[in-house]
């Protein structure tokens, strides 16, 4: 009888597939560069020549690039966990971790450290360097509001790779996640989401930048924002485990 593997070995080896997978690691470290860089790109292009041109909301303007970090989360989730799906890689994972409770949140759990980590490097990047470029209008880290953005930032990135990886787990296949994701957080919470009020506010992408907002967006506070997609993440999650507990491997 195998001997059953500590519970740090198992998220050592699901830090070790993740630091391995090209496709996997660099979908991670885009999260940063895509944050980070597009911000300050388009804070340089328009910071102090056009008022207003990132947003109304000059907190949640300071946090632009998040628009394209998002992606970047869904695409690291969504590639994470159908590497799984892959030439019997999820069987290998079961022989190693035979309790597929523990295998799941394992790998849930590293998923979503890792990117609470470069979420929460992301948003005080994106935030100083984005302001940097914003003159007589940027605004300083003591400001009212700033610090719980930047921290919204790493939490909400963290909510979509799961929310991404728990989808993908009941899917099996990233490429359809991506597809229906991504469509879902550029279009369609855009078009329904337009107004703030309605199933608008529950869109998971509008409820979640609510920590960013200097104002309550609808009916949700800064601090009940994240909830919302928080409660997203959980059913998918929820589904990912059921999806691996029963579905033959």
């Amino acid at each position: 009888m195998s001997a059953v593997l500590p519970t740090t070995a198992v998220l050592h080896s699901e830090w070790v597939k993740i630091r391995s997978l090209r496709g996997t690691f660099r979908s991670l470290i885009s999260v940063l560069v895509a944050t980070v860089g597009i911000q300050a790109l388009t804070a340089a292009a328009l910071g102090e020549t056009d008022e207003g041109g990132m947003g109304v909301d000059p907190l949640l303007a300071a946090f632009y690039g998040l628009n394209f970090g998002q992606m970047a989360a869904i695409a690291f989730g969504a590639t994470a966990f159908s590497a799984e799906f892959h030439n019997g890689a999820l069987r290998t994972s079961l022989t190693a971790v035979p309790d597929r409770t523990r295998f799941h949140l394992s790998k849930i759990a590293m998923l979503g450290a890792l990117a609470l980590v470069v979420g929460q490097f992301a948003g005080l990047l994106t935030f100083t360097a984005g302001q940097a470029f914003m003159g007589e209008r940027a605004l300083a880290l003591g400001d009212p509001g700033t610090v719980r953005a930047v921290v919204g930032c790493g939490l909400y990135l963290a909510l979509m790779t799961l929310f991404a990886a728990g989808l993908t787990a009941v899917l099996r296949s990233g490429v359809a996640v991506l597809s229906m994701l991504i469509p879902f957080v550029v279009m369609v919470s855009f078009v329904v989401g337009s107004a703030a009020s309605g199933v608008g506010q529950f869109m998971p992408d509008r409820a979640g930048q609510a920590m960013m907002r200097s104002q309550s967006y609808g009916d949700l506070g800064p601090w009940a924002g994240p909830g919302v997609p928080a409660l997203w993440a959980a059913i998918a999650v929820l589904g990912g485990w059921t999806a691996v507990r029963r579905r033959d491997a």
